[in-house]
């Protein structure tokens, strides 16, 4: 594991998240972040709450459950003494502290909920990084992909085969598209082949439904709020699961995985199972089990109907995000085909070749 991950002392993480906020273009969030330091004294029911947090503060994404909630406080009007820290026009942290504190003590009972259970930012700028997989899988498999996406969350990505995509030239999708996903191009771009996606759903232990106002408004509170471009894709993936809603089922991820092999598959198909920033969220057990699935269905799999497993995820040694990659028959050791920023906003492929 990373050692980032096992920090312990819940003010090192939040340190380092605000710190990462700030160099991930968030420096807003960053502060707001930073002050729940202030917290620590225990004078709130939240700030007890954290200083005795149990686990992994960071593996926890403890400092951001917090930033969601407060967050949301904004987004649905009933306190906006923290919008013009969002705005950038309070840069003072020590005014960004005091204000941290007072929305913090007044809206104790209310932001109590949030430590509950992690961030489901569930962006959409991260299926970038699996559309480009998808273009140079065709070249390996063919162009025909059945699309399994774990821990879905509000089923964002689980809509991809609507979005546009412009990924260093190389696009796919409908161009008239409200989704549109161009992020900044490092790299090789993946090739120009076709990608015919014939079903595509996820499941998530706890699915949002966007289709639901207070869940959608939950979604968008875990968006860093400077970044407007992330705001955009959320409102995007509002219109489009109002159009059609995500097939997402309620299960677990491994229940999930068994359940999809064990269904029949079309021919001349690629089943394939993708997720991003999903892994370090998932039990031991249930990873554990899930790579044991794969394998076994990996060695029964043939030209006619084949297995490929996407992922973006973090590498816990380096801290980077990688594209990742294995497909059977064929492909069966792992193939790292990049990296990504964290919410998209860059991709760097550099194993197009393999």
């Amino acid at each position: 594991m990373n050692p980032i991950m096992e920090i312990e002392e819940v003010a090192k993480a939040i340190e380092w998240q605000a710190d990462h906020a700030t160099n991930n273009g968030a420096p807003c969030t960053g502060r707001v972040v930073r002050a729940q330091l202030h917290l620590l004294d225990g004078a709130t029911e939240v700030g007890a709450r954290i200083a005795a947090w149990p686990g992994r503060p960071l593996e926890d994404a403890l400092p951001l459950r917090l930033a969601g909630g407060h967050h949301h406080l904004v987004l649905t009007g009933k306190d906006m003494r923290l919008a013009p820290v969002y705005r950038g026009e309070v840069t003072d942290q020590a005014e960004v502290d005091a204000l941290v504190v007072a929305v913090t003590r007044d809206h104790d009972v209310e932001l109590l909920p949030w430590l509950d259970g992690p961030p489901q930012t569930n962006e959409a700028g991260r299926s970038a990084s699996i559309m480009a997989a998808l273009l140079w899988l065709s070249g390996k498999v063919g162009p025909r992909f059945e699309l399994n996406e774990l821990g879905a969350s509000a089923g964002v990505n689980t809509m991809m085969e609507r979005f546009f995509f412009d990924l260093g030239g190389t696009v796919a999708g409908p161009e008239s598209s409200p989704m549109r996903i161009v992020p900044e191009w490092r790299g090789s771009p993946p090739p120009q082949a076709q990608v015919e996606i014939t079903s595509i759903r996820g499941c998530d232990r706890a699915p949002m439904n966007l289709a639901d106002p207070e869940q959608a408004l939950r979604l968008k509170s875990y968006v860093w709020a400077e970044v407007t471009e992330r705001i955009g894709r959320i409102d995007a993936a509002i219109a489009l699961a109002a159009q059609r809603a995500p097939d997402l089922l309620q299960m677990d991820a491994g229940d999930f995985v068994s359940a999809v092999l064990a269904a029949p598959q079309e021919e001349d198909t690629t089943r394939v199972f993708f997720h991003s920033i999903v892994w370090q969220y998932l039990p031991s057990e249930t990873r554990a089990r899930i790579e044991a699935a794969m394998g076994e269905a990996g060695a029964r799999a043939d030209a006619a109907r084949r297995l490929a497993w996407v992922m973006l995820e973090t590498n816990r040694q380096t801290f980077r995000h990688e594209l990742t990659v294995r497909y059977w028959p064929g492909g069966e050791e792992p193939t790292v085909l990049g990296t990504a920023h964290a919410h998209g906003a860059w991709v760097e492929l550099f194993g197009m070749n393999s």
